[in-house]
């Protein structure tokens, strides 16, 4: 909930900063002897597809929905780019590397729900997920 609380902070920032800057633009228009409706409405209209393609970048940021359905694709022996590709990024990861082995830990957060996969050397070992659907 963090997560996506501090992703639209910064997407709520991002779009204040163009604003003021498109803002800013729009008025250095209306002040100069040269300026023209057609150039205004062009500035306008480059503004909402900045707003526009931004938003669409930072969902993508987002990550997937996480289901139960999902979680149950993800079976022991698949490597991380195989579950990436069924669950998308983990939330967070945490890498430990022994001398014989290396284990890996991706947590998937989404609400008051988790999904905790656990990779031995690349390939998936165990899976636990608190989803009931």
């Amino acid at each position: 909930m963090k997560t996506m609380t501090r992703r639209a902070s910064v997407i709520r920032h991002i779009v204040t900063s163009l604003d003021r800057i498109f803002e800013s633009t729009i008025q250095r228009f209306n002040d100069s002897t040269w300026r023209s409706h057609s150039s205004l409405v062009i500035l306008r209209c480059r503004r909402f597809l900045l707003v526009a393609i931004l938003l669409v970048a930072l969902g993508g940021c987002v990550g997937r929905r996480i289901t139960k359905a999902n979680v149950d694709e993800v079976a022991e022996g698949m490597s991380k780019k195989q579950v990436e590709s069924i669950l998308g990024p983990p939330t967070e990861l945490d890498n430990k590397d022994f001398v014989i082995l290396k284990k890996t830990t991706y947590l998937y957060r989404q609400g008051k729900d988790t999904v905790t996969i656990i990779f031995k050397d690349d390939k998936v070992v165990e899976k636990q997920s608190t989803l009931t659907n």
